[in-house]
């Protein structure tokens, strides 16, 4: 595992513990800002929602990149989908892929699923995994197979729709963010959050219905910890 650096609190008169607080809520469970706001200020913060918007924005990439360097590389089989989201009234196309293991490799918002956007999602697929898998299973969608056949030809390619379940159901926690924040307001912004938001959230979903209580409440422990050593809460003075 990689090591990383937690991000500069320079010039922020909030604790880090704060602050790391805010982005954690905001991006874990389906909130608004003005939800966190309000939060927080039952615990006795006075935050402003706009303040919480602009930590989310700075911070909650530097803090996804962080738990991504903590993860193991990514598996050898990879599920590939797109998906329909609607942004600013109009219908755009949310392409994700995942390995075996349920790990989100990339997100990429597109206007279209045709051949060339497969294939821009192929490349920067790759590039951001840093690796090439030894098999990837897609629907039936024909820009899959034109984009395996140009920017892949090596690797295996499962075309079938009872096989990608996997990647289908990654999406279900977008789905229900995407629901709670009533759409986005442009391609770029939902790019930014959901680039954050499927770094952040992972890390504190388990499959707890598949564990005892001890042994959950012990996995949630461990990575608590993981997010105050990528966050900088611990090792580093309170305040920032």
């Amino acid at each position: 595992m990689m090591s990383s650096v937690p991000p500069s609190y320079r010039g922020h008169r909030y604790p880090v513990e704060v602050i790391s607080h805010c982005v954690w809520l905001y991006f874990r469970f389906p909130l608004s800002y003005r939800d966190v706001e309000e939060l927080m200020l039952q615990r006795g913060v006075t935050v402003s929602y706009e303040t919480v918007r602009r930590w989310c924005l700075k911070f909650g990439q530097a803090y996804a990149d962080g738990l991504r360097r903590r993860r193991p590389g990514p598996g050898d089989k990879w599920h590939l989908d797109e998906v329909f989201i609607k942004i600013n009234g109009e219908l755009k196309y949310l392409w994700r892929a995942v390995d075996q293991d349920g790990n989100v490799l990339e997100i990429l918002v597109q206007n279209r699923r045709d051949k060339v956007a497969a294939s821009r999602f192929f490349r920067r697929l790759m590039k951001k995994a840093r690796a090439v898998p030894r098999v990837i299973v897609t629907d039936k969608l024909r820009s899959y197979g034109a984009a395996h056949r140009e920017v892949m030809p090596s690797v295996e390619h499962r075309s079938h729709k009872g096989l990608n379940n996997r990647a289908e159901n990654s999406h279900q926690p977008t789905r229900q963010r995407e629901r709670a924040m009533k759409g986005s307001r442009s391609a770029g912004g939902a790019q930014r959050f959901l680039s954050a938001f499927s770094g952040i959230s992972p890390h504190s979903r388990t499959r707890h219905h598949l564990m005892t209580a001890h042994d959950h409440r012990a996995e949630m422990t461990v990575r608590f910890a993981i997010w105050e050593q990528i966050t900088g809460v611990t090792g580093r003075p309170a305040a920032a």
